[in-house]
C-alpha cells in the first residue's frame, strides 16, 4: 500500500494550499513567510544555471516580501526571486522539496527521500531511497506479568530496517 509515499504526498499538499493562498490576492497574512528548502538536481527542477552552480545539491528560498509571479499548481510551483538584483525564474516541484518552514508559527515539515516499488507508474519522479521512522520517545517496553511477548519482543527485522510484528500474540484466546 506505501502509506509512507501516500503520507509525504498529503503532506506535500498542506505546502501546495499555502502557496495557493499566498498567491491569492490577500498574499500572505500577518507574519507568515516560508523558508522552503527543495534538491536542485530533483526531476523537473527548472532554476538558472547560475543558481544551480552556486547550489549544487539543495537551495532554500525564502517567500515573503519580495518575490514575484508566484503560481502553485497541482505538482510543483513556479515563482520569481531576486538573486543579487537580478530576477530569477524558477520551477519548482513539490517532490524535490525537503523542508518547509513557516517560523512565524513554528510549524515544520521535513521530507525523508523515498524509495519507489518497482513497477511504480510515476515515472517522472526520481527513484529515493528509504525512509526512516521517527518516534517522538522511545521507551523501554515493560514485561507482561502474563507471560506474553511484548511487541518489542515479537518485531523482527525483515533485512531493510522495517520491522514486522505479528498481530496473533495480541488476540485474544
Amino acid at each position: 500500500m506505501r502509506y509512507d509515499l501516500m503520507a509525504q504526498e498529503a503532506l506535500r499538499g498542506v505546502i501546495r494550499e499555502a502557496l495557493i493562498r499566498a498567491a491569492g490576492p490577500k498574499g500572505l497574512p500577518g507574519a507568515h513567510h516560508f523558508y522552503i528548502s527543495f534538491k536542485t538536481e530533483g526531476a523537473g527542477v527548472d532554476i538558472d544555471e547560475s543558481l544551480r552552480e552556486r547550489y549544487p545539491e539543495e537551495m532554500t528560498i525564502v517567500l515573503e516580501h519580495q518575490f514575484w509571479d508566484l503560481h502553485p499548481e497541482e505538482d510543483y510551483f513556479e515563482v520569481t526571486l531576486k538573486f543579487g538584483g537580478v530576477p530569477k525564474y524558477m520551477k519548482v516541484p513539490y517532490s524535490a522539496v525537503n523542508r518547509f518552514h513557516d517560523p512565524s508559527v513554528g510549524f515544520h515539515l521535513q521530507f525523508e527521500p523515498l524509495m519507489r516499488e518497482a513497477g511504480d507508474a510515476a515515472e517522472d519522479q526520481p527513484a529515493k531511497e528509504p525512509a526512516k521512522l521517527k518516534t517522538a520517545a522511545k521507551k523501554k517496553p515493560k514485561a507482561k506479568k502474563s507471560g506474553a511477548a511484548t511487541p518489542a519482543e515479537i518485531a523482527a527485522t525483515n533485512g531493510d530496517g522495517a520491522q514486522v510484528v505479528s498481530l496473533d500474540s495480541f488476540r485474544k484466546k
